[in-house]
C-alpha cells in the first residue's frame, strides 16, 4: 500500500506557503460569487432604504465674504483700530471669530432659532432610541441636578448654539482672503437665511467693535484732555507768579551781571597790583637816608635839580620839604588804593550774589517754562487726537464685505443617493468577498484527494460521488440498477484498490470506519458487498456497529438476532445469518447485548468466529462504529486484513481525520487507505475542480451512464 509521509509534500502537491496562489484566490472568490452578489444587493438595498427612505434631505447654502485689507480712508488721520492684515494667523483668527459662540448666539437671537425644533432638541419628541440611551446613561452614571446650575432657558440656548455650530462650516479659499460660510439645514430657505444673517452680523460685529473702540477712545481722550488743560493752566500760572514775584530775570541781564563781575575782578586785580607797587615805593622812600638815595628812590625831577645845590642856603630845606611831600603823597596814594580796593571787593561780592540769585531764578523760570511747554505739547497732541477720533466715529469701515450672498438651493446636498448606493455596493462587495475569504480560511475539510493525502500521509484509494437517493435503501438499489454510473464505477475502483493493496495476499476481511457518524461508511460497506457479490464472490457483511444498528434502514428483514447472540452462544451463526437479495450477499446483523460492545469484540469468541468465517466466505466486510466516539473499531481492526477509512467530502475536518488516524496507529493497525466519500460533482465544479480533476472532469461524463 502506498504511504505518504505526513507533512511532507512534493513540488506537485504542496505549494509554497509563502506564495499567494492568485488562481486559487480568484477561484475562491468566483465560487462565492452568489454570496458576494447577495451581499452586494443587500448592501445596495440597505443603502437605498437609507438614501430614499430614512435619510433626511439636507440643503446647503453658502455666502462668500472677503476680508478688505485696503486702507481706504476718507481723511488722512490715524485710525484707532487699524485694518486687518492678510497673513495666515489673521485668516485663522477670523475663522474662529466666525465660529465664536458670541456671534452664533446673536444669530440664534436674531432668527429666534431657539423656537426651531431642528436646532433646539428640547422641542423634538423623544424617540425610542433616545429614551433608551437616556435610561442606560442614567442607569450607568446618574447625573443629578446640582444647585447653582444653568437654568432651562440658558441650557436650551447653549444647545441651540451647539446645533448651529454643527450645521455650520467655514472654509478659507486657499491663497486668498475669501471665506465661504456654509449652512446645512432641512429647509433651503432656512439655510439661505442663516448664511446671510451670519455674514451680515459678522460684518456688523466688526463695525460695532470699531465703533465701541472709537467711542471708548473718545471718552478717554476727553477726560485726558481735560486733565491736561488743568495741568497746563497750573503750569502757566506758576510761571506767571514766579515772574511777578522776582526781579526781571533774563539771560541777557544775567550775562550783563557776569560782565560786571568780570570787570570788577579785573579792577580789583589791577588795584591790588598798584597797591603792591605803591607799598614797595613807599618802603623804598622811607628807607632812603641820603639825598642821593632819596633822589634815586623818588625819581623826582625837582629833587634831582635840587640835589647839586644842597650846599646853598635854603636848598636843603626845600629838598627835605619836597621829599616829605613826595612821601606824604605816596602814603595818601596807598591809603586811597586800599580804600578803592575795599570798595571794589564789596562791589564784587554784591555782584556775585546778584549773579548767583539771578542764575537760580533763571533756572527755576526755565524749568517752570519747560513744564508748561511740555503740558502745552501734550495738551495740543491729545486735543488733536481727540478731534481726529471724534471725526472717525462717522467714517469707520468694516474689515470685510459680502461678495456673494447665499443662494437658495434647488436640490438637497445630502443624501447623495448615487454616492451612497455606490459606497453601499462597494461595501457589500468587500463584505461579501471578506465573508467568502474568511469562510475559506476557516474551512478545515477536504475537497480533493490531493489535500487529503498531503494532510494525512495516507493514500486515497477511492473517491465516491454523492448518490442521489432520498432513502438509504434506495442508494444500494441505485448502484445495482445503474452499474455503469459514476457512483458504481467509483465503488468498483475502490474495490480494485483494496484488492491490489496487497497483491501477494489480497485482503479477505475488510472493515470500514470513519472519524464520526454520518460520513457514509455503512453505505461504502454495503456498496463493496454488492460489488464483490456481482463478481461471483461469496460475501458476508457484518454489522459491527452494534450500538446504533442501522442495517435495518438499508435491508428488508425481520431478523432481530445477530452477532451478539452468536458470540454469547444463544444462537448459532447459521440461525441468525440472512441472505439479502438486493446485495446478493449474506448479512450478519448486530443485536443488543448486556455486555459492552468493545468487550464483546475483544473476546476470544469473536476471533474464533472470524477464523471460521474466513473459511466459509471469500470476502468478509465489517462495518464498525466511528473511531473517535467508541473504541470498537480499534478492537475489531486487530482481526482484519484491511481497513478502509471513510472521509466525508467538504465536511470532515482535518483535525478529526488526523485524530482518528492516530487512534489506529496507536494500536499498531494503521489504515490501509482513505475514501473521499459523498463528493458533490456540482460542488467540485463550484470549487474549481470540475473540469480538470480526475473522475469529475468534463471528459469523464462520456464514460458514465447515470
Amino acid at each position: 500500500m502506498r504511504r505518504i509521509q505526513p507533512g511532507v509534500a512534493t513540488s506537485s502537491t504542496a505549494p509554497d506557503d509563502d506564495v499567494i496562489d492568485l488562481g486559487a484566490l480568484v477561484s475562491t472568490i468566483w465560487r462565492g460569487k452568489f454570496v458576494i452578489l447577495a451581499a452586494l444587493l443587500l448592501a445596495v438595498f440597505i443603502g437605498g432604504i437609507y438614501a430614499y427612505v430614512l435619510a433626511t434631505p439636507m440643503f446647503r447654502s453658502t455666502a462668500v465674504v472677503m476680508l478688505n485689507n485696503r486702507e481706504e480712508q476718507v481723511v488722512d488721520i490715524g485710525n484707532v483700530i487699524s485694518g486687518l492684515g492678510s497673513d495666515r494667523a489673521v485668516l485663522n483668527t477670523e475663522v474662529e471669530v466666525l465660529k465664536s459662540r458670541v456671534l452664533l448666539g446673536k444669530v440664534v437671537d436674531e432668527l429666534d432659532l431657539i423656537e426651531d425644533p431642528e436646532f433646539n432638541k428640547a422641542l423634538r419628541p423623544p424617540s425610542a432610541l433616545s429614551k433608551t440611551k437616556t435610561f442606560v446613561r442614567d442607569l450607568i452614571s446618574p447625573t443629578p441636578e446640582t444647585p447653582g446650575g444653568l437654568n432651562r432657558d440658558t441650557r436650551q440656548r447653549e444647545g441651540t448654539i451647539d446645533s448651529l455650530l454643527a450645521a455650520l462650516s467655514i472654509r478659507n479659499v486657499p491663497d486668498s482672503l475669501v471665506f465661504q460660510v456654509t449652512v446645512e439645514t432641512t429647509n433651503p430657505a432656512k439655510s439661505t437665511r442663516i448664511a446671510d444673517t451670519m455674514v451680515d452680523l459678522y460684518i456688523l460685529n466688526q463695525l460695532e467693535v470699531k465703533f465701541e473702540a472709537t467711542e471708548q477712545a473718545t471718552t478717554w481722550l476727553t477726560d485726558r484732555v481735560t486733565d491736561l488743560q488743568v495741568s497746563l493752566e497750573e503750569a502757566e500760572g506758576k510761571v506767571t507768579d514766579f515772574r511777578a514775584g522776582t526781579a526781571l530775570v533774563s539771560p541777557e541781564a544775567l550775562a550783563g551781571l557776569e560782565v560786571q563781575v568780570k570787570e570788577t575782578r579785573d579792577r580789583i586785580e589791577g588795584t591790588e597790583t598798584a597797591q603792591q607797587t605803591a607799598q614797595t615805593r613807599l618802603a623804598a622812600l622811607e628807607a632812603a637816608e641820603t639825598p642821593e638815595a632819596r633822589v634815586e628812590a623818588s625819581g623826582d625831577l625837582q629833587l634831582q635839580r635840587l640835589l647839586p645845590r644842597l650846599d646853598e642856603p635854603g636848598i636843603a630845606q626845600a629838598f627835605d620839604t619836597r621829599y616829605e611831600q613826595i612821601v606824604a603823597r605816596q602814603r595818601a596814594d596807598l591809603s586811597r588804593s586800599e580804600s578803592q580796593l575795599q570798595t571794589l571787593r564789596t562791589s564784587l561780592t554784591t555782584l556775585e550774589q546778584q549773579t548767583e540769585q539771578q542764575s537760580q531764578d533763571l533756572i527755576t523760570l526755565q524749568q517752570l517754562t519747560r513744564e508748561a511747554e511740555a503740558s502745552r505739547l501734550l495738551y495740543e497732541y491729545f486735543l488733536a487726537r481727540l478731534k481726529e477720533t471724534s471725526a472717525q466715529q462717522g467714517i469707520q469701515q468694516a474689515d470685510s464685505r459680502v461678495i456673494s450672498p447665499a443662494v437658495t438651493p434647488l436640490r438637497p446636498s445630502t443624501p447623495r443617493k448615487p454616492l451612497i448606493l455606490a459606497v453601499a455596493a462597494l461595501l457589500g462587495l468587500i463584505a461579501g468577498t471578506a465573508l467568502i475569504l474568511i469562510r475559506e480560511a476557516r474551512n478545515r475539510s477536504f475537497r480533493n484527494a490531493e489535500q487529503l493525502e498531503t494532510s494525512t500521509g495516507h493514500a486515497v484509494i477511492g473517491q465516491v460521488p454523492l448518490i442521489q437517493a432520498k432513502r438509504r435503501l434506495d442508494a444500494i438499489a441505485y448502484l445495482k440498477e445503474k452499474p455503469s454510473s459514476a457512483a458504481a464505477e467509483s465503488i468498483r475502483n475502490l474495490r480494485t484498490s483494496v484488492m491490489l493493496s496487497n497483491v501477494d495476499m489480497p485482503p479477505k476481511v475488510i472493515m470500514t470506519s470513519s472519524s464520526l457518524s454520518g460520513e457514509g461508511k455503512t453505505t461504502i460497506a454495503l456498496s463493496l458487498s454488492l460489488n464483490f457479490a456481482t463478481m461471483g464472490k461469496k460475501v458476508l457483511l457484518i454489522e459491527g456497529d452494534i450500538r446504533r444498528r442501522v442495517f435495518g434502514q438499508y435491508l428488508k428483514t425481520e431478523q432481530k438476532d445477530g452477532i451478539v447472540s452468536v458470540l454469547t452462544g444463544t444462537k448459532s451463526f447459521d440461525d441468525v445469518v440472512i441472505h439479502d437479495d438486493l446485495l446478493d450477499a449474506d448479512v450478519l446483523l448486530g443485536d443488543k447485548g448486556q455486555a459492552n460492545a468493545a468487550d464483546i469484540f475483544s473476546s476470544e469468541r469473536f476471533a474464533n468466529l472470524l477464523n471460521d468465517l474466513r473459511r466459509r466466505y471469500d470476502i468478509i466486510i465489517i462495518d464498525t462504529p466511528p473511531v473517535l466516539i467508541v473504541p470498537d473499531a480499534r478492537v475489531i481492526a486487530q482481526h482484519v486484513d484491511a481497513t478502509v477509512f471513510v472521509v466525508r467530502w467538504d465536511r470532515t475536518s482535518r483535525e478529526q481525520v488526523q485524530g482518528a488516524l492516530r487512534e489506529f496507529e496507536s494500536v499498531g493497525k494503521p489504515v490501509s487507505g482513505l475514501v473521499l466519500n459523498q463528493i458533490n460533482p456540482r460542488g467540485m465544479k463550484r470549487y474549481g475542480y470540475g473540469n480538470n480533476y480526475g473522475p469529475y472532469s468534463a471528459y469523464g461524463s462520456k464514460y458514465y451512464l447515470n
